[in-house]
């Protein structure tokens, strides 16, 4: 199973989530941050579902401080199987980590065969 999430997002179904990478701060001002506010991401809020989104807090010094954000999100997921979540390449854009020290953290989608969460074909590359 590898559902892969579309390169380029630019609409959703009423059951999709985009979930992006974001600062802590919730400014949504670049990459897919700012296109996250297009499905209803609040600013001020950098964690979480709001709207059509789901943020992943990215903007640390090291990528350990994301995985305890991707854990909960994956909980989440798993919750919420009526739902269908795009992960894009979450803080492999202006969080500058590449898809080798990211991608591990969604093993669990794959291993627990969690099928409404769909990953970018870079993270399945690694994973």
């Amino acid at each position: 199973m590898k559902n892969i999430t579309p390169a380029f997002i630019t609409q959703l179904q009423s059951n999709e989530i985009f979930v992006f990478g974001s600062n802590s701060e919730g400014n949504h001002a670049g990459g897919a941050a700012r296109q996250a506010m297009r499905f209803g991401a609040i600013l001020g809020q950098g964690n979480g579902l709001q709207g059509q989104t789901y943020a992943v807090p990215t903007m640390f010094a090291h990528e350990s401080r994301i995985e305890p954000f991707v854990d909960d999100f994956i909980g989440f997921a798993k919750r919420n199987p009526q739902l269908k979540f795009l992960v894009t390449r979450v803080g492999c854009g202006i969080a500058g980590f590449k898809e080798k020290q990211i991608a591990p953290m969604f093993q669990r989608v794959k291993t627990e065969k969690i099928e409404n969460v769909y990953l970018p074909k870079e993270f399945w590359d690694v994973i």
